[in-house]
Parts: C-alpha cells; structure tokens; sequence
C-alpha cells in the first residue's frame, strides 16, 4: 500500500534529506508507524512537520515513528516532535519513538527531553503501548524524579498532576503514567 493510499495526497511534497513511509497498524484502529530514512534539522523540519499534521489531520492521532533510519535530529527536530505531542495527546493519542541510533538519543536527553516521549526497543512493545491504552499502573511510576527540560533541576513529583519547577518556574505537568511535559 502506498503513503497516498493511506493518507489522501502524503507524497504531493517530496524532500531528498527525508524520506517518510507509511503503514498502518491492523490491531489498534488510529495508530501509524512513519519509517523516517535520512535527517531532521532547521531546513526540513518545515517539511517534516506538514507531513506529519496532514496524518494526524487524516484520522491518525498514535503515531509510532520508526527512527533506525534516522541519524540526526536537530533541537528543531525535536521541537516538531513536542509540537506533534500537544497535537495528539487532546485526540486520544501519542507518540512512541522506535529503534533511536544513539547519536539521536543523546539530542532527546541533552535537550531534557527524553522523559516526555515513551521510547521502546521494538515493535511489538510499540504496538503493544497502543493496543493496552498507553496506561502503566501509577502506583509503580510514583514518586518519580526527572530533571526539568528547562533548567535541569533535579524535581520529585509523588503524584500526577500539574505543577512549577522550583527553580525556573515554568509549568510542567506529570501524568499518571509519569510521562513528564510542558504544562
């Protein structure tokens, strides 16, 4: 199946730096993987971030991105991945980065965010994620310490919910799976 026959007009824009396939999930109804093949920086992030709006406006709000093939994201890339986070998450939806290289992991903890995305090691735990809701039990989460994205302070959060970091001040929220974002 082509990304066209998936998603009405994907392929319409074309960039040789990124090169995103499609495929849908059979078991979990809304939910799409994006093999990403080549690179995410300030000049196709603009690019990246319209394919990825025209899915999630297609119906596709659980998105598994497949990033084997990527092997660098830049903190504009990162960015988009964030902006793509608050567009799903009102729809019932998330992310899950798959099979990170490495170089592009250190990018996500450097920047801090590493602990707002659920990362796994292989597909099936992806689709798995998707298929039981996205839930962990949030009595084995709490409490849970992370550093702030912003500032890095080390902060402890005992429940979900919304709150400042005592240092910087800016509004995080935690949620009962301890998935840690801008508030």
């Amino acid at each position: 199946m082509s990304n066209n026959e998936i998603v009405a007009g994907f392929d319409e824009e074309k960039d040789d730096s990124l090169k995103i396939t499609l495929e849908q999930v059979a078991r979990v109804q809304g939910c799409l993987v994006l093999y990403l093949h080549g690179y995410i920086d300030t000049y196709n992030s603009n690019f990246f971030q319209k394919r990825v709006n025209r899915v999630i406006e297609a119906g596709f709000p659980k998105l598994i991105f497949h990033c084997s093939g990527l092997n660098y994201v830049s903190s504009t890339g990162i960015g988009s991945f964030t902006a793509f986070l608050k567009a799903v998450r009102p729809k019932g939806g998330d992310l899950v980065l798959l099979e990170i290289q490495p170089k592009v992991y250190e990018v996500f903890q450097l920047l801090g965010f590493s602990q707002f995305f659920q990362i796994k090691d292989n597909m099936e735990d992806a689709v798995t994620h998707f298929a039981e809701g996205g839930k962990k039990a949030e009595t084995s989460v709490f409490p849970k310490i992370f550093r702030c994205p912003i500032c890095s302070t080390k902060l402890k959060a005992s429940k979900s919910g919304r709150f400042r970091c005592s240092n910087c001040k800016t509004i995080l929220a935690i949620d009962a799976s301890g998935q840690v974002f801008l508030g």
